[in-house]
């Protein structure tokens, strides 16, 4: 807890001098923009403001000049300061990245506790970028307070998924077999994925619906391969055989029930089978969490039993680590973290934990039985006192059944703003699940993340 104490009128005196460091990060920007109402793409990380195709991330102006205040408000006078004035003069410009150095020294104390100060900025090398002067009424007694009874802030960015998408689109793009794209959503969300070069989309389904679709979206796709079949089942049936003749090289649901492909999918005979079984994978990217986030599964495997978990969790952990993160940690959830006969999620999660220490689950660290908050918590794993390299650090989530791997996703999504792009693994080629509800961010993501898989999973 850090205890802000002022420094009183009558024990201020000419020359006192005081400072504070502040990096400047893309978050700051952000939060200046909602906070002033300035939406200057110059002064937001994600945006080109000048029109040369790079991102600026300038800060604003008033921003660095906040810093004075921070200064006087927080340690000279400190607590109970109020302003009176401010003057500025810019001589230079900060970007995120920097470490800007905020500074104040006190030049007069005149009647009515008005006192004067020199004002100024300079970067870490001592570059001074702004300066002015400052008259404040100085607080007449003690004033202390605890700056940890300050709300925090959480930034509703996906830097995460930013991140996959810059991967993803210098790539070649992904050959896919679109699958029944009938209506708006599921053609307009192939038709954004190709637009980024994330994807080569192949349409396969009603020509006469598709063409509807793009002409309502107001979208050219006369450049694209279209394929005419009658039927949802003869269109899922048509990707498949395009995956096993290597002219695709992953699959994308469109306007018809998951099942519909699925069935196409998991034939014995002219399917896609690798001795796996299918599992969901939602890859997230919540505000505020330092890592994406894995949950599975979510979507296919209803009530998994210990060997269908086993696949499960090789399938995140073959995902996570196409994504770039070179030893998963994950978490196998139940509603405790001890062991025990009642709850027989949690016989699952220490077997798998054993049998990821034996070889069996390769590639990451398990652990389990794990409760949701020592799972990603780490002050939660201390207080349990559990010990582990995954208490706390889970980067993948393993839901004891689809009912609460739903829930948890969703959770994530709704409330906790999370942004959410799913694929499903155990077959010969990743298959890309996207849900009406999705916005273009997640649709996007999903194609990025099943992109990636393919391209890095194929070296």
């Amino acid at each position: 807890m850090k205890i802000l104490r002022n420094t009183p009128f009558d024990q201020l005196a000419v020359g006192m001098e005081a400072e504070t460091r502040r990096l400047c990060v893309a978050d700051d920007l952000y939060v200046f923009a909602h906070a002033s109402g300035n939406f200057n793409p110059l002064h937001l990380a994600s945006e080109d403001g000048d029109g040369d195709g790079l991102p600026e991330a300038v800060a604003p102006g008033a921003w660095v000049g906040a810093l004075i205040s921070a200064v006087l408000g927080n340690q000279l006078p400190g607590p109970g300061t109020v302003y009176l004035s401010q003057s500025y003069r810019f001589l230079g410009r900060a970007i995120a990245g920097d470490e800007l150095i905020a500074k104040v020294r006190l030049t007069g104390k005149g009647a009515g506790n008005r006192v004067t100060f020199d004002t100024w900025v300079e970067l870490a090398d001592g570059t001074r970028i702004l300066d002015g002067e400052a008259e404040v009424i100085a607080p007449a007694g003690d004033i202390s307070f605890d700056a940890a009874e300050m709300p925090g802030l959480s930034v509703q960015r996906h830097r995460h998924f930013d991140k996959l998408l810059a991967e993803a689109e210098p790539l070649d793009p992904v050959p896919t077999a679109v699958v029944a794209p009938e209506e708006t959503n599921s053609l307009g969300g192939a038709l954004l994925a190709h637009d980024h070069t994330i994807i080569q989309p192949i349409l396969i389904g009603d020509s006469a619906k598709i063409t509807a679709a793009a002409q309502e979206l107001g979208a050219d796709i006369s450049g694209l391969e279209v394929i005419h079949v009658d039927t949802h089942r003869d269109a899922a049936a048509l990707g498949v055989k395009l995956v096993l003749e290597g002219k695709v090289q992953a699959l994308m649901k469109g306007h018809l029930h998951t099942d519909d492909l699925l069935r196409q999918v998991m034939k014995r005979e002219g399917g896609l089978r690798i001795g796996r079984r299918l599992s969901h994978i939602f890859v997230m990217d919540v505000p505020g969490l330092d890592h994406l986030l894995f949950v599975t599964d979510a979507a296919i495997n209803i009530a998994p039993d210990l060997e269908t978990k086993v696949d499960i969790t090789q399938n995140a952990i073959d995902l996570a680590r196409a994504l770039g993160i070179e030893t998963p940690k994950v978490g196998v959830l139940s509603a405790v973290e001890t062991v025990t006969t009642k709850i027989p999620s949690t016989l699952d999660a220490a077997v798998l934990s054993k049998m990821a220490d034996r070889g069996q689950i390769r590639g990451g660290m398990v652990d389990g039985p794990l409760a949701m908050d020592n799972a990603i918590d780490m002050g939660a794993a201390r207080t349990k006192g559990i010990k582990s390299m995954v208490a706390g650090r889970a980067e993948i989530l393993i839901a004891p059944n689809m009912e609460s791997g739903n829930m948890l996703a969703k959770e994530l999504t709704f409330v906790a703003h999370a942004e959410a792009g799913g694929i499903v693994l155990g077959a010969r080629c990743p298959i890309i699940l996207t849900s009406r509800s999705d916005d273009d961010k997640a649709r996007l993501a999903s194609c990025a993340i099943a992109a990636l898989y393919a391209k890095r999973t194929a070296l």
